[in-house]
């Protein structure tokens, strides 16, 4: 039995085996989708970076003329919800489907850890990260409709991150322009969380780009600075729940040094393409997270017509 089967039977004796985004809704996705999942090949790191920085960057700040009205007009931004709902997306006050439903599952246990009273809660149990092995296995697919989801919730505010810095694809998911992110508070002094963060026109959710693209990324996340800018995101609000859309693990570095900084991961796998070596292997790689969900990603509903897919929880400490 492997290992994602162990864990989905453990949580079957529970009594808690909650559910997936499902395939179907994964093949009624449109161009925003296949824009938002990477190629299953290894990338080329040092081609994606020159790349993104040709044409990703953010773009040069504008001339300051003093209105702080015209300053908050910029840092807000709209969220086409009616693209989404097109390419398949959960949207906030959209119709009520069966992908929707499967994300409200989904999201409950992460709500309870990372809202659970003072006393109890896991240190930085509200940031999560969303990853995955390999590329292609709907690691941006899952973020998006899981802080939709959330920022559906009465007094909890979502704010998304794109984290995967080498193939940054969130924000053209979510067909908003590039601004400065992550990567630029962590690099520049003069910067703040605030000068980065960006509200939408969805009232509980708000967004931080991945920032201009770098190739020593991984030392800018292992740094003392990312190391204050996440503890700033963790407490500075006790209603905030921070999703991290990660790289894959196995394609680079920066998701293992990322998963030091959050109490939960998301670990997307894709139903009946990712090997068991390959999931295990990632899974090491992230182990510093003490609290991993398993969620089974694109599963052929033709062979579950009447359930759902399958969730679980991981815990490293419990493996061999």
């Amino acid at each position: 039995m492997d290992l994602i089967q162990r864990a989905a039977e453990r949580l079957k004796r529970e009594g808690n085996a909650i559910s997936v985004a499902e395939k179907t809704a994964a093949r009624r996705s449109t161009a925003a989708i296949q824009a938002a999942t990477a190629p299953a090949e290894q990338p080329d790191i040092g081609a994606a970076v020159a790349e993104s920085i040709a044409s990703a960057a953010p773009p040069p700040p504008t001339a300051d003329t003093g209105a702080s009205a015209t300053m908050s007009e910029r840092r807000r931004i709209e969220i086409d919800l009616g693209r989404l709902r097109v390419g398949g997306f959960v949207t906030p006050g959209g119709v009520r489907s069966r992908l929707s439903e499967e994300y409200r599952i989904i999201k409950r246990p992460l709500l309870n850890h990372a809202l659970a009273p003072a006393e109890t809660r896991a240190p930085r149990a509200n940031m999560i990260l969303v990853t995955s092995a390999t590329p292609g296995e709907g690691k941006t697919f899952t973020a998006t409709n899981l802080a939709m989801s959330i920022a559906s919730e009465r007094g909890v505010h979502v704010l998304l991150i794109d984290a995967d810095v080498i193939r940054p694809t969130l924000f053209r998911t979510l067909g908003v322009p590039l601004e400065k992110g992550l990567t630029d508070v962590i690099a520049d002094d003069r910067l703040t969380l605030p000068d980065v963060l960006l509200r939408t026109n969805i009232p509980n959710l708000s967004l931080m780009s991945a920032g201009t693209p770098s190739l020593a990324t991984t030392e800018l996340f292992a740094s003392p600075k990312m190391t204050e800018v996440m503890r700033d995101l963790a407490t500075r609000y006790q209603d905030r729940v921070v999703i991290l859309d990660g790289s894959p693990v196995l394609a680079t570095s920066e998701a293992s040094v990322l998963a030091r900084h959050v109490g939960q991961i998301a670990f997307v796998v894709e139903a009946g393409q990712t090997g068991r070596r390959a999931v295990e292997e990632a899974l090491n790689l992230v182990s510093a997270c003490p609290n991993i969900s398993l969620i089974l990603n694109k599963m052929d509903q033709t062979k579950n017509p009447d359930g759902f897919g399958s969730y679980a929880y991981y815990d490293p400490a419990a493996q061999p």
